[in-house]
């Protein structure tokens, strides 16, 4: 596929979310109607990836800050000097990857991130891929009695059994290179809608993860925890999701509303704002 008269070509990655763009140079900066461009790309493909973008940490800060401005990540040291930028690390040596469970990012927050920027600096020999999964279509494949029962509900979202003081995070901590924080602030909770409505396409999706999602509000907590299990279960069917094998310089972004991910390797990330959800 084609777009318009560029040399813009689009490869699925599955037939159900991701694709492989390329004759993208984001080198240079991006005016707002490349950035639409980009958006619209999204919100048909959910994740995009670029390859061969050979950009520095201050270009990788200008394109975010381009797509919509940074955002941060809690309880994870930042790059030294760069509070909006995180190295994902997994050494050789490693027994976990970081952020190895399905998970929408950052869904503990009030506002989450409307988008996630990733930019592959090295990559291992084999390993190190990355999944997303649809949850336009997680919600759409719903039976219609179980869509019922839970538009309008909200679910209670927290960090605190990965980040919070005494939480897995801490406890593992000598497997992992990466720089966790723990914090007694990553047992606050917030509650989200169980269904949301994307901001720019009206779609719903299903907003439910195993990592950060607790229990659904009001319900009796049996009935909640078996109803969330369900949901999760459903949500990371590997018919909704799509595989991404990264190479050197690959950048990636992806919709954090409609998308949940397990992990990947070493790469620099940032994250573009708040959404409302």
């Amino acid at each position: 596929m084609s777009l318009d008269s560029d040399n813009i070509t689009v490869e699925r990655l599955a037939g159900t979310c991701g694709a492989i763009v390329r004759g993208i140079d984001l080198s240079t900066p991006q005016s707002p109607a490349d950035i639409e461009r980009l958006k619209t790309l999204l919100d048909e493909h959910l994740v995009i990836a670029l390859p061969e973008q050979d950009i520095d940490l201050d270009r990788l800060e200008q394109f975010t800050d381009e797509f919509g401005g940074r955002s941060v990540t809690p309880f994870v040291t930042p790059v030294e000097g760069r509070p909006n930028v995180i190295r994902v690390i997994k050494e050789p040596t490693d027994e976990l990857n970081f952020a190895n469970n399905w998970h929408t990012d950052l869904s503990y927050l009030p506002a989450p991130p409307a988008y996630t920027i990733l930019h592959a600096r090295q990559v291992p020999d084999a390993g190190g891929d990355t999944m997303w999964a649809n949850q336009y279509m997680a919600y759409e494949t719903l039976p219609d009695k179980v869509k019922e029962q839970i538009n309008g509900l909200r679910t209670t979202h927290s960090a605190g059994l990965a980040y919070g003081t005494g939480g897995y995070l801490e406890a593992v901590a000598g497997k992992s290179s990466m720089g966790i924080e723990p914090s007694k602030d990553a047992y606050e909770t917030r509650s989200h809608p169980l269904v949301i409505r994307h901001p720019r396409t009206g779609r719903p999706a299903l907003f439910v993860n195993s990592s950060y999602t607790t229990e659904i509000d009001g319900m009796d907590a049996d009935q909640g925890r078996e109803l969330l299990g369900r949901l999760m279960m459903h949500a990371t069917n590997p018919n909704f999701t799509c595989r991404l094998r990264w190479e050197p310089n690959m950048l990636t972004i992806w919709d954090n509303a409609t998308t949940q991910r397990p992990c990947h390797g070493e790469n620099y990330l940032t994250r573009v704002l708040d959404l409302q959800v």
